[in-house]
């Protein structure tokens, strides 16, 4: 398929480099009627501010509203592209492969209501082990399957020291099946602006709608 080097599969992710254990892992995948580079241009480009759903936009507001009380919500951005400048608090562009992987990740204690970032450079986000804060390293990556594309998103989670990580787990417990609702979701975004940069009369295979 064009611009796809099957050679590439044998290299480390990036996720894989950035955080090889962790205490939680979710993944979402999506079959994509489209050839793995054209999946990935739509990835690379997505702006994640035009992924919704009615529960995903709920959620967001509620999740949110804690800082709001408290003057603390963050500013609202233009976009929010996966990039080398997140714009974001704590989000760090990790690297990418061309056509095959791009990763990014955040250092937070996401646990609380308010939650608090903590930015730290992509150079230092493997090794980053202060106690008392969470590591989020997130992925989305394309395979050929068949004439098709497998889009994945997945996500893991590691934190810096046991108390911490009783918190999260208690807190992600609660919150895992949001963030698969919000991966699915995204994944679904990707899929519209890839089927609909094709050539016409192309449609998306092996939804789960």
């Amino acid at each position: 398929m064009a611009g796809y080097d099957t050679e590439e599969d044998t290299e480390e992710l990036v996720i894989d480099s950035m955080m090889p254990t962790y205490d939680a892992v979710i993944a979402e995948h999506l079959v994509i009627a489209t050839d793995p580079g054209q999946t990935f241009t739509a990835a690379r480009n997505l702006d994640l501010l035009t992924v919704h759903s009615p529960l995903l936009d709920v959620s967001m507001w509620l999740r949110a509203l804690p800082a709001r009380m408290v003057g603390k919500a963050a500013p609202p951005v233009p976009e929010l592209v996966i990039r080398e400048d997140m714009g974001l608090p704590g989000w760090t562009f990790l690297g990418e492969r061309l056509n095959r992987e791009i990763a990014f990740g955040a250092v937070g204690r996401f646990w609380q209501p308010a939650i608090e970032w903590r930015d730290v450079a992509v150079a230092d986000f493997a090794d980053f082990d202060e106690p008392g804060w969470g590591k989020i390293a997130a992925n989305l990556s394309v395979r050929p399957y068949g004439a098709a594309t497998l889009l994945s998103y997945e996500c893991r989670t590691v934190t810096t020291d046991s108390d911490s990580r009783r918190r999260f787990l208690r807190y992600w417990r609660v919150v895992r099946p949001f963030v698969g609702h919000i991966m699915r979701a995204t994944l679904r975004q990707i899929d519209a602006d890839a089927v609909g940069s094709s050539t016409p009369g192309a449609s998306a295979v092996g939804k789960d709608r």
